[in-house]
């Protein structure tokens, strides 16, 4: 009898087991892939096709991107993939010298441009199907640090292809090599958001630490350091963020104001003892939205000596290909002059654009039929980067 009955138990739960095995293997193997395919999405697969003149003068640019949310999706970057809008053999294919990494870690449900606390989560789910650290489960400063482990790690494997870089130094190094293998990319780690930090100024340390060079102050909600545009209050500067600001720039991390309110903008560059950037936005002179920046935004941020990055979604250019990007560079660089601008693709930032990192060719073309002359296109594809880097780091 109790044979017969270990029998009946081991054919009920036998394919119990198989299922929960198979939900289990969805949930850490196709769901993460799923989600990053959804949401980053392209208007324009690759290849990609430009006239002579495009391509020749794009092969001879130093090109650097300030913004790409790569890290969050748990995809190896050294393999070429189709899902999402970097990775280590498109990054080369595009002649890309410099990318910056930006690191999420949190993001509220339901987010929207207008109002958003900081209740929920979305992250915890993704870190939990990507099988992070158990620490970056219950830490933001935990995941940051992990996310910034990955890249290392990445470069760590990358036969030399992928170079971190954390000084002015490092940079020189780079480009050295660079003169001689143009298949090497520098990549550069950013924080999006200091609720990271968890109200202590010692995680900055920790943070910088790790290879982080940018702050981001804010992102999709209010934190302790100041407001975000799309938070509920929309505050400036609280104590503990001038204290933050005031300590990432005494260790020269530049201070991105991506994501900020208004009063936040204007309460940093009245502080600020460094140039500050704006790594990935609009300007409201071509896509009047929310979190795209005024005029007088724009001229405060070149004062500082700092750069607005140019966004390539459709809520940062109104539009949905490469034109509308030259468009928005156009008129920044009317309002700050071109020594101010550059790229802020927010690849992978969950968000759609017109091509992925292999098609900034197309771009190039675009400035060259907006008017830009070839000096303009070097300084905004990536010279004005490259110059404040080897100055700030």
């Amino acid at each position: 009898m109790l044979l017969r009955i270990l029998k009946l138990k081991n054919n009920i739960l036998f394919p119990i087991a198989i299922l929960l095995l198979l939900v289990f293997a969805s949930f850490r193997f196709v769901v993460p892939s799923w989600v990053a395919w959804n949401k980053n999405r392209i208007e324009l697969s690759p290849p990609y096709k430009v006239s002579a003149e495009a391509s020749e003068l794009h092969q001879s640019l130093t090109i650097a991107d300030l913004h790409a949310d790569t890290l969050l999706w748990g995809r190896n970057i050294l393999k070429r993939s189709k899902i999402g809008h970097i990775d280590l053999p498109r990054l080369i294919d595009g002649n890309v010298s410099l990318q910056v990494f930006s690191v999420v870690t949190k993001t509220p449900k339901a987010l929207n441009l207008k109002r958003n606390d900081d209740k929920s989560d979305n992250i915890t789910l993704l870190a939990l199907a990507q099988g992070w650290s158990w620490k970056s489960l219950s830490s933001l400063s935990e995941r940051a640090l992990y996310q910034a482990h990955q890249l290392h790690d990445y470069a760590d494997k990358s036969d030399g292809e992928l170079i971190l870089i954390k000084s002015a130094k490092n940079l020189e190094d780079f480009f050295a090599l660079r003169k001689n293998n143009h298949n090497i990319v520098a990549g550069l780690l950013s924080l999006e958001g200091a609720h990271a930090l968890e109200g202590k100024i010692e995680n900055l340390n920790k943070l910088y630490q790790a290879g982080f060079r940018i702050l981001g102050l804010t992102h999709f909600f209010d934190n302790d350091v100041g407001g975000s545009a799309h938070g509920l209050k929309k505050e400036g500067l609280t104590e503990f963020g001038r204290k933050v600001v005031k300590h990432a720039q005494a260790m020269h991390m530049l201070i991105d104001l991506s994501h900020a309110s208004s009063k936040l903008i204007q309460d940093v560059l009245e502080i600020s003892t460094q140039p500050v950037v704006v790594s990935h936005t609009g300007v409201k002179g071509t896509c009047d939205r929310s979190r795209n920046l005024t005029d007088d935004q724009i001229l405060g941020v070149a004062k500082t000596g700092g750069l607005i990055g140019i966004g390539f979604w459709p809520t940062a250019i109104c539009g949905h290909n490469a034109r509308e990007i030259a468009q928005a560079a156009h008129y920044a660089k009317n309002i700050a002059g071109i020594e101010h601008i550059a790229l802020g693709s927010d690849f992978d930032g969950a968000v759609s654009v017109p091509f992925d990192i292999s098609g900034l060719s197309l771009l190039t073309e675009a400035l060259l039929n907006e008017g830009f002359s070839q000096h303009e296109i070097r300084l905004f594809m990536g010279g004005n980067v490259v110059k404040l880097f080897l100055n700030a780091l």
